[in-house]
């Protein structure tokens, strides 16, 4: 089994900034791409950021030139910063791993809420 864990969510205002991480532990053999979905109150949960292992990245439109992901193979960790955040991004964010041969798992997501 995975275990994932995602830290660093919390209340900041527009314009701030705030980076999350999400470590992966447990039986891990080859984790490929992995990515930070959101989702906000009544809606459907989003792709935020994406990155390859072999460091390849894509994000979604309403974050690119904020939002940076990286990762630390060594450490099986994603990281997400987050910069002039704006209201609208406030959601739960959730990280997502993508394992081989396992398959996907999933943090159990941090709330990110960002004031006006």
């Amino acid at each position: 089994q995975v275990q994932v864990v995602e830290s660093g969510g919390g209340l900041v205002q527009a314009g701030g900034s705030l980076r999350l991480s999400c470590a992966a532990s447990g039986s891990i053999f080859k984790i490929n791409a992995m990515g930070w979905y959101r989702q906000a109150p009544g809606k459907q949960r989003e792709l935020v950021a994406r990155i390859t292992n072999g460091g390849n990245t894509n994000y979604a439109d309403s974050v690119k030139g904020r939002f940076t992901i990286s990762r630390d193979n060594a450490k099986n960790t994603v990281y997400l910063q987050m910069n002039s955040l704006k209201p609208e991004d406030t959601a739960v964010y959730y990280c997502q791993i993508s394992h081989w041969p396992r398959g996907d798992y999933w943090g159990q997501g941090t709330q990110v809420t960002v004031s006006s």
